[in-house]
């Protein structure tokens, strides 16, 4: 991997102060004391952590990383937030973006990133990434590591079979709304009598919702998931989706919807850049059966994860060192390379390095390219700090009709209560 200059960043006294692994999640305890050359770094799972780490050390031999991956992204922010309050913290943390907002209302308890030197790097990311994780009065808590681009993994064999195109470009066309996708489905299992998604929460309303200009909350930071178009929209198709029977009915994530990958049982899931790792790890003997088309819609972002240093930190210096060495647009470009994580410095987005990719487990798809795009004219919405309980409730009312628990008609005033519920109001 490439690195940003350290000492361009940070100044020569501290350059030779250690740096950390990859991102945070966890409820360990603080490893080593403030000697520069050790500190703890939590980060959730699934994100090949252990490897970042070990690819920075191999030019920082010098450096003791205390890395704990703790389970998902939510349990990581909830991790957090215990040892916030008992005042034991690791040195670093990854924290994804739906998460953020909490946080951030909350900037006393992490350092304020201007201090080391984020005010001088903070023109290489994507205005509306970085603006998350910028307190109202320009405090910068947070850098981001990634954005989730939108896109349809779909397996090309099984489509053959079906009778409809596989070249991704003319399954691309299949779909340019979400209502001609649900029809794509109903086609594919008229002709199979298999289904054609894995679930109706994943693949269309965590879509759907991802790709508006206001989500949960209006740009003031009001909560408007009530009565927010695009909201609505995401939820009865997901329902509609559901009703046409083309649902594989299987929650991502689970042994379930792994079996069923594995056995071909669903032909197309919605892919957030971040969730095609999975699908290798999960199904590896479908490599090259696989290929990526072009989101209905066009674009969309689902996703991105942001590095913080808690105030309590006794290594704060060695955890920015590797922030500034790692998230450079050179560092992020590299590590797409290796891990698929989509860079969000938008300076890389013509490289080479980035058109060029071509991912033979997803027939050579230039992924690079279809995810980068899928970014272009994005107007983002506003995140707050429920909307991760919010969009839970939304999808388990999904869930629940789709697994015939639910009354369909009910769903939406359902989901309604149970968040008043969860968040108070």
């Amino acid at each position: 991997m490439k690195f940003r200059n350290v000492s361009a960043v940070v100044i020569a006294a501290t350059a030779a102060l250690s740096m950390a692994a990859c991102s945070g999640s966890s409820s360990g305890t603080s490893s080593g004391g403030s000697d520069g050359k050790s500190f703890e770094f939590w980060s959730f799972t699934g994100i090949n952590a252990k490897g970042s780490a070990e690819e920075y050390k191999k030019i920082r031999p010098d450096v003791q990383i205390k890395l704990t991956e703790v389970g998902n992204a939510q349990e990581t922010a909830q991790a957090l937030t215990t040892a916030l309050a008992g005042g034991k913290v690791p040195d670093l943390v990854l924290i994804q973006g739906d998460d953020l907002p909490k946080f951030v209302q909350q900037p006393q308890n992490f350092v304020d990133l201007r201090t080391m030197g984020a005010d001088k790097i903070k023109g290489d990311y994507l205005d509306w990434v970085i603006s998350q994780s910028t307190t109202k009065d320009g405090a910068i808590i947070g850098i981001p590591t990634d954005v989730g681009g939108m896109a349809i993994a779909y397996r090309a064999d099984l489509f053959k079979e079906a009778g409809l195109p596989t070249d991704r470009e003319e399954v691309s066309k299949l779909w340019p709304d979400w209502d001609a996708f649900i029809e794509t489905g109903k086609k594919y299992t008229a002709a199979t009598g298999k289904a054609f998604i894995d679930n109706a929460g994943g693949s269309i309303y965590s879509q759907v919702v991802n790709q508006g200009q206001e989500k949960y909350y209006d740009p003031a930071g009001n909560l408007v998931y009530e009565r927010s178009p695009q909201v609505k929209t995401a939820f009865d198709l997901a329902l509609k989706a559901v009703a046409a029977g083309i649902t594989a009915k299987q929650s991502t994530f689970t042994e379930g919807w792994s079996a069923a990958m594995k056995r071909g049982d669903y032909a197309v899931v919605s892919a957030p850049v971040w969730l095609l790792g999975s699908i290798r790890d999960n199904a590896p003997d479908t490599e090259g059966k696989w290929d990526i088309a072009t989101i209905p819609g066009g674009s969309g972002n689902w996703g991105g994860s942001f590095l913080a240093i808690p105030k309590g930190a006794k290594n704060p210096q060695a955890a920015w060192d590797y922030i500034a060495a790692t998230q450079s647009p050179q560092g992020q470009l590299d590590h797409f390379a290796q891990a698929r994580s989509l860079p969000s410095t938008p300076s890389v987005y013509q490289d080479p390095k980035l058109t060029s990719v071509k991912d033979p487990f997803f027939s050579g798809a230039p992924i690079g390219t279809i995810y980068t795009n899928s970014l272009l004219g994005l107007k983002p919405f506003l995140i707050g700090p429920d909307s991760t309980t919010i969009g839970i409730e939304f999808t388990n009312a999904i869930a629940n009709v789709e697994q015939g628990k639910g009354d369909p008609a009910k769903a939406w005033d359902a989901a309604v209560t149970n968040i008043k519920t969860a968040i108070g109001g």
